[in-house]
C-alpha cells in the first residue's frame, strides 16, 4: 500500500460576492511509497502549493481525497487535524518559521512539547539529529543570532523529531545562499537514505535535481513526471531544465 495517495484532486475557489470560479486543480491524481523523494515543480500559479496544502491536511479539495497511510484526511474531525499533522507530518518552510523568543533548542522541541512528551525523551530524540544536521554547539542560540543555513537546519530538527511519516518542504532552499543550499540538499539526501520519505515543491531546478522523481503540474493537472533510475544529478538537472522548457514554450512530453 502506498504512504501517500492523492486521488483525482479537484480544487475550485468561489468568491462570496458570486464571481466566476478558479480551478486551481483540476484532476491530480499520484501516489508515494514510503522512503521516496519527491519534488513538484511548475509555474507560479500551476496549483504547486494549493496541491501542497491540500496534501498537509491546511486545506480540503472541492473533490477527491487524500489518504496518509490509509488514513483519508478528509474524514479527520476539525478538531483533531492540527494534532493529527503534529503527529505525522513534518514540515519545512522557505522563511523557517521559527519563533525569535525561543532557542533553537525549544524551537526544535515546540512540537513535542504540544504533544505532551517529557523532556527526557525531546533530549533523547535531539541529540542524534542535532549530530547529524550539524547544530550541536549553536541550540542555545536565538534564530537572529545564526546564519539562514542554521535556522534550515534547525527547522529540519524540528520536522524531523517527531518522527514524521511524510516531510513535506515548500521552497526550502529559496532563501538560502548556494553553500547553504549544497548543505541543505546534501542533508535531505542523507535523511532520505536513512528512510524518511521526502515531499518537496520547489522553483529550484538544482533542488530538483536531488530527488528520485519529479511531478510536473501545469494548469492544475499532473502534465509530466520525471524518474532518476541511473541518472546523475546533473543528468536530472538537464532533464528537468528541458521538461521546464517544454512547460513555458507548451511543448508536448512523453514519459
Amino acid at each position: 500500500m502506498a504512504l501517500l495517495e492523492a486521488r483525482s484532486i479537484q480544487k475550485v475557489y468561489t468568491t462570496r460576492f458570486g464571481g466566476n470560479p478558479v480551478t486551481a486543480l483540476s484532476n491530480v491524481s499520484f501516489s508515494m511509497e514510503a522512503g521516496e523523494y519527491t519534488v513538484i515543480m511548475g509555474e507560479s500559479g500551476s496549483g504547486k502549493t494549493t496541491l501542497l496544502n491540500i496534501l498537509a491536511a491546511l486545506d480540503r479539495p472541492t473533490r477527491g481525497e487524500v489518504l496518509l497511510d490509509g488514513m483519508n484526511l478528509s474524514q479527520i474531525r476539525e478538531k483533531d487535524i492540527a494534532a493529527f499533522r503534529r503527529d505525522h507530518l513534518g514540515f519545512v518552510f522557505q522563511d523557517f518559521n521559527l519563533l525569535d523568543t525561543f532557542s533553537l533548542r525549544d524551537n526544535i522541541f515546540l512540537p513535542m512539547v504540544l504533544a505532551g512528551k517529557n523532556f527526557e525523551e525531546m533530549n533523547q530524540r535531539l541529540i542524534p539529529i542535532a549530530k547529524k544536521l550539524d547544530i550541536v554547539n549553536i541550540l542555545d542560540k536565538y534564530p537572529y543570532e545564526v546564519s539562514g543555513g542554521q535556522k534550515q537546519r534547525a527547522a529540519v530538527a524540528r520536522a524531523l523529531i517527531t518522527q514524521p511519516k511524510l516531510i513535506l518542504a515548500d521552497e526550502p532552499s529559496g532563501a538560502l545562499d548556494s553553500r547553504a543550499t549544497d548543505r541543505l540538499l546534501q542533508i535531505f539526501h542523507e535523511i532520505n537514505f536513512d528512510g524518511q520519505t521526502i515531499l518537496m515543491v520547489t522553483h529550484s531546478t538544482k533542488a530538483a535535481s536531488h530527488a528520485n522523481r519529479v511531478l510536473f503540474i501545469k494548469d492544475g493537472v499532473i502534465f509530466h513526471q520525471l524518474y532518476r533510475g541511473n541518472d546523475t544529478n546533473e543528468q536530472m538537472y538537464q532533464k528537468i531544465s528541458d521538461t521546464l522548457t517544454m512547460l513555458t514554450t507548451g511543448g508536448d512530453c512523453h514519459e
